[in-house]
């Protein structure tokens, strides 16, 4: 649709003066497509022609009626409504899903940039809930998107395993922990020891000391602080790994926050030669009152680090070392505050790649209702959770579909998907309240629902080989119907989802645009009969059905779905 709407921006530029990038931002889809395919509303032409905005749309459709590949143009108020020529674009359109599905997404507008993605980042020795489950897939979906649109991407996990919680994970483990229980399921046992550390911390506030005592003894190098740390990473990542599994969910770099411990001094050192570093109730500051924000705090009062000076030290090393001119990083919106001051911290070190960090916030995930804590210990596994999606996606196969082969490959991708889709087609900056009936709803706006649409279209084409040889496209002859012509139309915004959902880094746009397909194909199955028509009409409609086929199961991939065949 994007190379149709820049043609009629030239035509438009030619005969009005302003730029054709201007212009190409303003043509719309008309609410109702009886009024065309595509509309361009002229009021901004009007101060500067000197003209009536209905005469200057009266104006351009004379002109616009004899451009290629425009049926009809015509003036309705201040509006010009645009009728593409169907069969010429109709063949265009299924003739790019066919052949090149990427082609009909991307103009791989990120050629040449390397963008660095920081998502997930679960803390280490804490179980993986599912308040984590948002940074995790629109993460992914951020890093597939990207790449669709041919940007290099080095996706990197922040685990948080270091600071003073590690200090109270070691207090709590040598107080009260038990080797051999612990080890028998070392991340939720960690984690039970982690909560009573904070519920005895009420009636022993001294405990607190012990907490800020091995954590200094971590940061020396004591060696029984490293051993039990080193530990609970090791058990950590092996559950975590499991459950990244199960999501499908990947990283080029597993990169923790004390990567950076021998990076930091270089940044403060930086910071201390140009000015930057006070003293502030003993602890090193930059002072940022000048931009309307507390002072970031790089060296706590008793000389141990924090978020902000590994964050620093990780920016420097994700530009230098991993090549990134862009760097993004998909974190609750709750830490808007330090990310601000990270970002302006680097302008005023010089950093030039200051101004390409994007905080990719969204909101809270909150359980029937109510808020997680892990302090408190209350908090769902998402391990739980995907089974639990993966048991009822099993049970409804077995009830709907019982000689479905591999029933358990598909019933993983159905739960699976069921959970991601639930989240992503919601505008991430939105609070998700987790409730098991709205993830494990089967109809509706759902994951199965579009993976079904995608299964659907697959049955069509299985059937349409048995009963024939034919090469599947569209006959130059074949002038598309109308419920042909919306899904043509449909699978022509492709490119638009893409650059869209890439632009605003959120994948619920890509979601929404899977929901408009899907929407519009079972309009055209259940109207357009497809293997008991006649060709070229047969032959139109399956090409039609394969290049859906193509954009679904594409647009499933970027935000993490698998396209199941069959269902």
């Amino acid at each position: 649709m994007k190379s149709i709407k820049h043609a009629i921006a030239a035509a438009v530029s030619e005969h009005t003066g302003f730029s054709a990038g201007d212009i190409v931002n303003l043509i719309e889809y008309p609410p109702n497509p009886e009024l065309g395919d595509l509309a361009l509303p002229c009021f901004q032409f009007a101060k500067q022609l000197r003209k009536n905005p209905a005469m200057i749309a009266s104006e351009l459709a004379d002109k616009l009626v004899a451009s290629d590949g425009i049926d009809s143009a015509n003036a309705q108020g201040g509006y010009l409504n645009i009728r593409l020529e169907r069969s010429t674009y109709a063949l265009g359109i299924v003739e790019q899903a066919l052949r090149s599905v990427h082609g009909l997404f991307s103009e791989e507008r990120g050629t040449g940039h390397t963008v660095a993605v920081d998502y997930s980042a679960p803390n280490i020795a804490k179980p993986f809930g599912v308040g984590h489950l948002r940074s995790t897939i629109i993460g992914q979906a951020i890093v597939r998107l990207m790449r669709e649109d041919g940007y290099r991407v080095e996706g990197v996990n922040h685990l948080g395993d270091w600071g003073t919680q590690f200090g109270k994970n070691i207090a709590a483990y040598l107080k009260w922990g038990d080797e051999e229980t612990v080890r028998k399921d070392p991340v939720r046992e960690l984690f039970k020891l982690y909560v009573r550390f904070h519920e005895e911390v009420q009636q022993h506030p001294e405990l607190e000391d012990e907490g800020r005592y091995w954590f200094r003894q971590l940061e020396e190098g004591d060696e029984q602080a490293n051993r039990l740390w080193r530990w609970f990473i090791d058990e950590s990542l092996r559950a975590f790994q499991e459950t990244y599994k199960t999501l499908g969910v990947e990283f080029d770099h597993y990169l923790g926050e004390s990567f950076y411990n021998d990076k930091m001094d270089a940044i403060v050192d930086e910071l201390r030669a140009k000015g930057l570093l006070v003293e502030d109730d003993g602890a090193e500051v930059v002072d940022l009152s000048a931009y309307d924000m507390p002072p970031c705090i790089i060296k706590k009062s008793d000389g141990t680090s924090i978020y902000a000076t590994r964050d620093l030290a990780a920016a420097d090393y994700r530009h230098r070392v991993l090549g990134a001119d862009t760097l993004v990083y998909v974190v609750g919106a709750e830490q808007k505050l330090h990310f601000q001051q990270v970002f302006k911290v680097l302008e005023l070190l010089g950093r030039d790649y200051a101004k390409r960090c994007t905080h990719v916030a969204f909101g809270l995930m909150k359980f029937n209702g109510e808020r997680l804590s892990t302090r408190r210990g209350h908090v769902v596994y998402l391990e739980d959770v995907l089974n639990k999606a993966i048991e009822e996606a099993k049970r409804i196969i077995q009830e709907k579909n019982p000689n479905l082969a591999d029933q358990d490959a598909v019933a993983r991708s159905v739960g699976v998907g069921a959970v991601i889709f639930n989240d992503l087609k919601t505008y991430r900056v939105h609070e998700v309240d987790f409730r098991y009936e709205d993830v494990l709803n089967f109809d509706g706006e759902t994951g199965p629902y579009v993976q079904y649409t995608h299964a659907r279209a697959c049955s069509v084409l299985r059937k349409a080989d048995t009963a024939a040889s034919e090469t599947f496209n569209w006959p130059t002859q074949v002038q598309p119907d109308d419920i042909e012509w919306a899904l043509i139309l449909r699978l022509a915004q492709a490119g638009e989802a893409l650059a869209r959902a890439v632009d605003e880094f959120d994948p619920s746009v890509m979601a929404r645009y899977i929901l408009h397909v899907c929407h519009a194909f079972n309009r055209f199955y259940h109207n357009n009969p497809i293997l008991q028509a006649d060709n070229p009409v047969r032959a139109a409609r399956l090409a039609l059905t394969q290049a859906t086929r193509n954009v679904i199961a594409k647009a499933l991939y970027l935000i993490g779905l698998d396209a199941p065949e069959e269902m």
